[in-house]
């Protein structure tokens, strides 16, 4: 189990936290954002749906873009474009 960090493409990114609890999610998910330029998007993929509500909260409160929200093969994914 660890955090998987990849650029996708250019300005694409995918951050897989699958395995991890609250807070931890929500804490890379905010070190990944302050790595890309604004503009920049984040497919944060998670399986612990009480942390869905973490990562919404912070990201409201930074003004990031919630872009896109679904479900894939029990994992929760968040498109997330930053602000």
């Amino acid at each position: 189990m660890g955090v998987k960090f990849e650029k996708k493409e250019e300005g694409k990114y995918m951050l897989d936290v699958c395995g991890f609890v609250c807070p931890h999610p929500q804490i890379y998910t905010k070190k990944s954002l302050e790595k890309v330029n604004s503009g920049d998007v984040i497919d944060v993929v998670f399986d612990n749906p009480s942390s869905g509500e973490t990562i919404i909260q912070m990201c409201e409160a930074a003004g990031h873009e919630i872009m896109e929200q679904k479900q894939d093969a029990g994992k929760l994914v968040y498109v997330i474009k930053k602000a």
